[in-house]
């Protein structure tokens, strides 16, 4: 069973929904029991960093997160979710993230002609490709829309960068724990088949 966390996240239904079209029955829950005993859990999210958290505390759900993570869970962040894994955010100064994972999240900085958020299709470079993107070429395209983005301190857990004013960490992964900066739901047959990788850990 896969438990999608509900703390009213706004790309919730659509993760279900595409989830759906892999034949999978996910559950949408903030119940820390189902949590637990889930095959797999992901973390949606679209929105500010401190709204995000200040939910994911009020609803209990920080802990449950942690725990089911320590315990070696598959566990997937998308978008917000990816951000929310870290410990901060320069979005919202003083609000402490779940901490799972160690890196920056910063604004994307204003470019020339790139305005922000950044938000639309944008190619992957694999540093070092991850077991969600196995049967993908690099290069492919995937739907972003965010304003701020990920400095991984750990090289090494960086499966897939972009860039976009800037060289931006869009997917990581380290032991149990992966997470998108992009949405995968959006992504057409390539965000399938990140799913469909998640899925068949």
């Amino acid at each position: 069973m896969i438990a999608v966390i509900d703390y009213d996240a706004g790309n919730m239904l659509s993760v279900v929904k595409a989830l759906g079209h892999l034949g999978q029955e996910p559950v949408i829950t903030r119940d820390r029991e189902t949590i637990c005993l889930a095959d797999k859990v992901i973390l949606p999210g679209v929105g500010a960093f401190g709204d995000a958290m200040n939910r994911l505390n009020g609803y209990g759900l920080t802990g449950v997160i942690r725990e089911v993570i320590a315990k070696g869970t598959p566990f997937f962040g998308i978008c917000l979710g990816l951000q929310l894994l870290y410990d901060e955010s320069e979005e919202s100064p003083g609000i402490a993230g779940i901490g799972a994972l160690k890196g920056t999240i910063k604004k994307i900085p204003t470019g020339e002609y790139k305005k922000i958020p950044h938000m639309g299709w944008n190619s992957l470079d694999f540093p070092n490709k991850g077991r969600l993107f196995k049967g993908i070429d690099e290069g492919a395209y995937v739907y972003f829309v965010h304003s701020y983005y990920l400095e991984a301190a750990n090289r090494d857990t960086v499966t897939a960068t972009c860039d976009y004013n800037v060289s931006i960490d869009a997917s990581v992964e380290s032991g149990n724990v992966f997470a998108c900066q992009f949405h995968p739901e959006k992504s057409g047959t390539v965000g399938l088949q990140i799913l469909k990788n998640f899925i068949d850990l």
